[in-house]
């Protein structure tokens, strides 16, 4: 008996192609949406951060680190922005530079809400679902400062960041983007207003978890519309406590979550993104399930992502595809290294914030180690 090998199902690897809506991808390595604030106080990328991205193209997509769409949403000294022509004709270098190695690239847009100071943000207002500071204290051009209370947003506010996201999609299209991804989690604004502990609000964005859930949902929704859902991603990272956006319930978080993801289900996003310490486990998977589109996983904060948890995550069936933070960081060509099972480069944290090329674009490619 003859056996049509063309319906032999194959079990895909770290290293075998995927399609995320309209982004096809060389392999399943996807590079974080790393912080590293080499933007200077314009926001503008320049050589440096081209050369950054260029270097790390063979990942089977890059995600750039966060960027805001307006000034006021700035969370850190040095990002990035999308909120100027210039800031686009910049990243417009950075797309370029990545194509032209084959890359793909799509960018993080993020907005910081209360996660900022007005020593970081040019003196503007700080604005987030309910008047609630994060305890703690935040880098400055003026050195550390704790986090200021908030003022609670409007309606209309709420409608203008809104718009904000979408013209910073847009913009970031029109550049030369693969797609874009909405920052959904790490204690930014689209987080606070999903956690109870951040989102006090008692009108129809706060309360119950539709509520909680409605304005990352009216994000995610028009901006798919404006730029297209199959170049969308969202990033969440339920469970994951930072910026004091306690989701401590699990019922709620499923709740909350699981309202969110029903409801972008129809739009046929190019992906969710869930950052999370049990990628294989129950909440995220049934997210998955209910998301009913492609899963990109990390499980980052618990130590750095190996080859050999990479690799197990899609040979598990947790995933389509795998975000790597620190091991890119320090090994721009990673993808060669771990198919060819050759030793890494350490990364050095001490160098990961801050102005300049050193520990950003001098760590050593294979043929140069």
């Amino acid at each position: 008996m003859s056996v049509n090998t063309s319906e032999v199902s194959t079990v895909p690897s770290i290293f075998s192609p995927v399609t995320l809506g309209k982004i096809e991808l060389a392999n399943r390595v996807v590079m974080a949406p790393l912080t590293r604030v080499r933007a200077g106080s314009s926001g503008i990328p320049g050589d440096l951060m081209v050369e950054y991205y260029r270097q790390r193209a063979s990942v089977g997509m890059i995600i750039t680190e966060g960027t805001y769409p307006d000034h006021a949403s700035q969370g850190y000294v040095g990002e990035p922005g999308i909120a100027t022509d210039e800031q686009a004709a910049g990243w417009q270098r950075v797309f370029e530079a990545v194509h032209a190695e084959g890359g793909r690239i799509v960018m993080q847009i993020m907005h910081a809400g209360r996660g900022t100071h007005p020593d970081i943000n040019g003196g503007r207002r700080i604005l987030a679902p309910s008047a609630i500071a994060i305890d703690g204290k935040t880098f400055t051009e003026k050195g550390e400062q704790p986090y200021p209370v908030p003022e609670a947003m409007t309606t209309a506010e709420i409608r203008a960041a809104l718009e904000d996201f979408v013209a910073a999609a847009r913009r970031a299209i029109e550049a030369g983007a693969d797609g874009v991804e909405i920052h959904g989690a790490n204690g930014y604004l689209l987080q606070e207003f999903l956690s109870p502990a951040a989102n006090q609000r008692t009108d129809g964005y706060g309360g119950s978890p539709q509520n909680r859930a409605r304005f990352v949902v009216e994000v995610v929704t028009a901006v798919a519309q404006a730029v297209g859902a199959e170049r969308v991603g969202l990033r969440i990272s339920p469970e994951v406590d930072l910026g004091d956006v306690f989701e401590t319930d699990r019922d709620d978080v499923l709740a909350t979550y699981g309202t969110l993801v029903d409801q972008l289900r129809p739009l046929g996003l190019a992906y969710l993104s869930v950052l999370h310490a049990e990628p294989g486990g129950d909440l995220v998977q049934e997210l998955r399930r209910r998301f009913d589109g492609k899963l990109i996983v990390n499980n980052g904060f618990l130590g750095q992502t190996t080859r050999e948890d990479a690799m197990q995550h899609i040979e598990a069936d947790h995933a389509d595809a795998v975000v790597v933070g620190r091991a890119l960081i320090s090994n721009p060509d990673l993808v060669e290294r771990w198919q060819g099972g050759h030793p890494e480069n350490e990364p050095r944290p001490e160098l990961f914030y801050g102005p300049g090329a050193e520990g950003y674009t001098d760590y050593p490619f294979l043929e140069a180690a």
